[in-house]
């Protein structure tokens, strides 16, 4: 368990306000943006929805006052893997994105990356917490 620092409770707070309001665009727009973008609408709708659920995940270790650090490592690796398999999408050739969707691709990559990033810091500067001495 750790005592969050600031940096890391504010970047779990910011990555579960984009990531819900990226699920919201996500899951109600997959149709449109699927036109827009040239991105399979499946595939739009499917991380939207996914997206709902990790939002809560993270908004609510954001809230807390004392962390599980592996539930903090499992949020980061997370991020990296998004990131890099949102980059690997695009160049395994797996969707034909047009210049919209693969700048909107590249961008929410570089965001979820920056938001690990940022998490990742906060975690090295968060502290273990104080053991309770027994009374007595």
């Amino acid at each position: 368990m750790i005592h969050p620092s600031l940096l890391l409770r504010r970047a779990l707070q910011a990555d579960a306000l984009v990531s819900g309001a990226m699920a919201l665009l996500l899951s109600l727009g997959a149709a449109v943006l699927s036109r827009l973008l040239a991105l399979p609408q499946p595939l739009l709708l499917e991380a939207g929805l996914f997206l709902i659920g990790y939002a809560a995940c993270v908004g609510f270790l954001g809230s807390r006052a004392v962390l599980p650090k592996a539930l903090v490592l499992i949020v980061i690796a997370g991020n990296v893997a998004w990131t890099l398999a949102s980059l690997a999408l695009l160049l395994a050739d797996a969707v034909s994105p047009n210049a919209f969707g693969i700048g909107f691709v590249v961008m929410q990559a570089l965001a979820v990356g920056v938001f690990a990033e940022m998490q990742y810091l906060g975690l090295r500067h968060s502290d273990a917490p104080t053991p309770r001495r027994p009374a007595g």
